[in-house]
């Protein structure tokens, strides 16, 4: 797999870009798969890169490379000894930090997503660290409906994604006009 990057290295590798795509923070995500099912969901929705802190969270393993079927290739990842000191030096270079939260009043649905971008997530039991979350200018739920009120940190995130991305791609699919059905006799 790809070489770990520092907070400079990907800062620097995505600043260039116009627009520039979101990058993902992970505060304590634990479960390897999990890791690799992010990184793979991040690949997929053009999502920048991930930042995650060197202690405290798994590495990059056989099984997050597993995981993540080849989005490894595709999406940059830095190690950063400090998720909070990282989150305020990215608002100097001008993003908004936006944390996944269950318990958040605003729901991602309605929720005017900023850019430059990084989203949030923490770890699989204790969500998102009472510090880290002090530094988020907001945090946004999922709306569920179902007897169980919780999502594994994995498909929290490729909900957000989905809902960051996927606005954009919608808007434009519904622009193009559609294609006139023709009989197949």
């Amino acid at each position: 797999s790809p070489p770990m990057l520092t907070f400079d290295q990907l800062t620097a590798r995505l600043t260039i870009h116009n627009p520039i795509p979101p990058i993902v923070v992970l505060d304590g995500v634990k479960d390897p798969r999990n890791l690799g099912a992010i990184i793979r969901s991040a690949a997929a929705f053009d999502i920048g890169g991930v930042m995650m802190p060197e202690r405290r969270a798994v590495g990059i393993t056989a099984t997050v490379a597993k995981a993540a079927a080849g989005g490894l290739e595709h999406v940059a990842v830095a190690e950063v000894t400090n998720i909070s000191q990282s989150l305020e030096r990215l608002k100097r270079l001008g993003f908004w930090i936006v944390g996944a939260d269950a318990q958040a009043e605003d729901s991602c649905r309605a929720f005017a997503f900023p850019t430059p971008l990084t989203l949030v997530f923490g770890g699989e039991e204790a969500g998102i660290s009472p510090l880290v979350k002090r530094h988020c200018d907001a945090l946004v739920s999922i709306p569920v409906h179902g007897q169980l009120r919780s999502l594994n940190v994995a498909v929290a995130a490729a909900v957000l994604f989905y809902e960051v991305v996927g606005r954009e791609l919608r808007q434009h699919v519904a622009s193009v006009e559609p294609i006139p059905e023709t009989s197949s006799l």
